[in-house]
């Protein structure tokens, strides 16, 4: 590691405690975008790894995505981990889902499914969000008051979205949510299968929770071969490329990160928001008196919250970034959180604003990589505050709020709330 003129510790980046604390990844960000943007880091549990902070690199990494490969490398798991992934599944990453491919079979299987998250199919949702966003904001009336708005609420509503999308029956969605946060979460107490947080390498757990992903999707698909319904899940299960049908491991893979990412990220972002309205009451009324702006408070809103930390690229061939010598196989880690704060970018970068505008956060990615679900997880936030925002009175704290520590998916797990409601 270097740490010539180092004011902070570059190793807080994958200790998993660091995101749970407020203030604490902003602070290293902040110091590393001013200082040394382009820094190595060398652990014990991690390959090595530059570390990137700014956001015009991270959005130029992002886009050159032929010198900058997502495959093979694309979370930063522990090394033990890597190697057992590469025993049992071909890959170092547990999955060959959309994030882990390269061009051209990137494209190829991401067209896939892409109408079905394009804008204008996403838009016939409408009607089901608006009643479902009812049916949440009624249960919180209903609840008398008082809720854990991030597991009562921002759980099950977008869960509910994404998995019947999917084609998940809602008695299977409980064992998807279990397994969602299992898998972000095995770095959590709280949310990790053992029941404690992991200090070492977490490969029992991590191959456990893999395991069951491909039991699950492997009957799912087996199902829908047999018996195909209009849902995403035959469209996957008979999919092809090429003429050729896509692997099996490729259909868990998709199904994976599907109904993990489709609901896990938004709801993060849905707690995250309401939280950062909390803490600016004016915000919050700016919003209740203009509902129309709602769209850019979004944006804001995800800007803010970043739930998704980090993602892996690895150099194709040898290249200089920000003036530092980066060598062909090694990995590249971009910091989306300490993209989404930089002053270069935006003005006051720390201060929550609903009318940030233009607001081209990072918290999809960018390029050819851009989050698939992004028009359904904005369609679902915005269709959540319109109905949320006119009936709200009030609304306070009620607790401590806690967020789930972990380096790579990471957001409230609890947002104790009071208010008003009718």
């Amino acid at each position: 590691m270097n740490t010539t003129n180092t004011t902070v510790n570059v190793l807080d980046l994958v200790d998993p405690n660091t995101f749970a604390q407020p203030g604490k990844a902003d602070a290293i960000f902040l110091w590393l975008r001013e200082n040394q943007p382009v820094c190595r880091v060398e652990t014990d549990w991690y390959r090595p790894f530059w570390s990137v902070t700014r956001y015009q690199t991270i959005r130029d990494i992002e886009q050159n995505s032929g010198q900058f490969l997502s495959n093979p490398r694309t979370v930063l798991l522990a090394k033990p981990v890597e190697r057992k992934f590469e025993e049992s599944f071909g890959t170092c990453n547990g999955f060959e889902s959309l994030i882990n491919h390269d061009a051209p079979r990137h494209f190829k299987l991401r067209q896939i499914t892409q109408s079905w998250f394009a804008p204008k199919n996403i838009g016939t949702l409408q009607s089901r969000l608006e009643t479902l966003s009812r049916e949440f904001v009624d249960k919180m009336r209903d609840l008398g008051g008082e809720c854990d708005f991030a597991r009562d609420i921002a759980k099950p509503y977008p869960l509910h979205v994404i998995m019947s999308i999917l084609g998940v029956p809602p008695e299977g969605e409980p064992r998807m949510l279990r397994l969602t946060q299992e898998l972000f979460g095995y770095q959590d107490e709280e949310l990790s299968r053992s029941g404690r947080q992991e200090k070492g390498d977490g490969l029992a757990e991590a191959m456990e929770i893999m395991l069951d992903f491909h039991s699950y999707f492997s009957a799912m698909i087996e199902d829908r071969r047999s018996n195909p319904q209009d849902d995403l899940a035959t469209v996957i299960a008979t999919a092809e490329v090429d003429g050729e049908p896509i692997s099996d491991l490729e259909k868990i893979s998709y199904y994976s990160i599907t109904a993990t990412a489709g609901h896990d990220t938004t709801s993060y972002s849905l707690a995250g928001g309401l939280e950062a309205l909390m803490e600016n009451p004016h915000q919050l009324a700016y919003l209740k008196e203009n509902p129309d702006k709602i769209e850019d408070a979004i944006e804001e809103i995800i800007r803010w919250v970043t739930p998704v930390k980090h993602f892996v690229r690895t150099a194709k061939e040898d290249c200089v970034v920000e003036g530092v010598t980066i060598r062909a196989g090694e990995s590249i880690v971009l910091h989306y959180p300490s993209a989404n704060r930089d002053a270069e970018i935006f003005e006051d970068p720390f201060k929550f604003n609903v009318q940030r505008f233009p607001n081209n956060h990072l918290a999809f990615g960018y390029g050819p990589h851009i989050c698939l679900g992004r028009h359904l997880a904005k369609l679902e936030l915005a269709i959540f505050l319109r109905e949320l925002l006119p009936r709200l009175e009030h609304i306070e704290l009620n607790g401590a709020p806690r967020t789930a520590a972990g380096i790579f998916v990471t957001g409230l797990t609890s947002l104790p709330v009071r208010y008003e409601i009718h």
